[in-house]
């Protein structure tokens, strides 16, 4: 999808697939594909003081930590180095290298571009094999997002959209940013005080000067990751701006300092990337918005169809 030229589009990763069954209940309801962030989401709830220690430890330098010795890790979060291969078996690794290999993957999965990946299809496949492959994929996609999808950071980017003192900038790269349109479009139907910010060369300065804590950036950051989104979001924390991300499984560097992180899958059945299960998130963070925010949001909603006149067809 992002964001770079050539660096738009990568379907399935293989990260995150050196699975097992290695320690126990913890770790059951593993699935291949799974990257190692999302195993440590679903198991965070049974992580033991010093096991937390560790999952904050490495998803604040994600994935480069993971990437360091037993007795690194350890080292980075304060425990001992048999605490950290009791947290890999928690995350269903069979042991230290397989965890570690799982994270190699991803670095790839990371770096792929549309010239570097296969299609799912031949060139003398029929279309009706496309058509069967993007359904697939597409229905994939989207399953794996909502069964993953970290309930209490959707909660909290709800509530932080919905905060009457906030104000909301959406932003992203060279094709991400028609996500941040797509949800600014939808937000400023039902509350004030929300814009989409699009870069201009030299122009910024303005805009930077005015973000502080009032602000809430809605930041839309996928492999591989375009580094003046990342500085963009990164200027706006140090001012004191709750940064919310949609992001994929392997986690744009925004995410070691966003308040939120919104992990969705961009498989697509050819080379570049998908934004179907991006889109189906920001429509249920909409709808959460609009039920949040209630009567308020409907008497926006009515004034401004008033306001705009009657645009339709008949």
């Amino acid at each position: 999808m992002d964001d770079r030229p050539g660096d738009h589009g990568e379907p399935p990763a293989t990260g995150g697939d050196a699975g097992g069954d290695a320690g126990g209940d913890a770790s059951a309801g593993q699935e291949p594909g799974m990257t190692v962030a999302e195993r440590v989401r679903r198991v965070q709830g049974s992580l033991s003081p010093a096991e937390l220690k560790i999952a904050r430890a490495l998803m604040a330098h994600y994935p480069a930590a993971g990437l360091e010795s037993t007795s690194g890790l350890a080292g980075r979060a304060g425990v001992s180095p048999p605490t950290v291969v009791r947290f890999v078996a928690r995350l269903g690794f069979e042991g230290y290298r397989q965890f570690q290999q799982s994270l190699r993957d991803e670095v790839q999965a990371r770096r792929a571009s549309p010239l570097t990946l296969r299609p799912v299809i031949s060139e003398t496949s029929p279309t009706s094999d496309l058509v069967e492959a993007a359904a697939e994929v597409g229905r994939g996609a989207l399953s794996h997002t909502f069964a993953a999808l970290p309930e209490q950071e959707f909660d909290r980017a709800v509530e932080l959209i919905c905060d009457p003192a906030k104000r909301i900038v959406s932003f992203g790269g060279r094709f991400s940013r028609l996500l941040a349109e797509y949800l600014d479009l939808h937000l400023r139907l039902l509350r004030p005080g929300t814009q989409v910010h699009i870069p201009a060369p030299g122009g910024d300065g303005g805009f930077r000067v005015d973000l502080g804590r009032r602000e809430v950036c809605v930041v839309f950051d996928f492999r591989r990751y375009q580094r003046d989104t990342v500085e963009l979001a990164r200027f706006a924390q140090e001012r004191g701006a709750r940064v919310v991300l949609f992001t994929d499984p392997w986690l744009s560097p925004v995410a070691e300092f966003a308040d939120v992180v919104l992990p969705v899958r961009v498989e697509a059945p050819s080379p570049f990337d998908s934004i179907v299960a991006p889109v189906a998130v920001v429509e249920a963070l909409v709808a959460a918005v609009h039920v949040r925010l209630g009567s308020a949001a409907e008497e926006r909603m009515r004034a401004a169809e008033e306001a705009s006149g009657d645009r339709t067809m008949e």
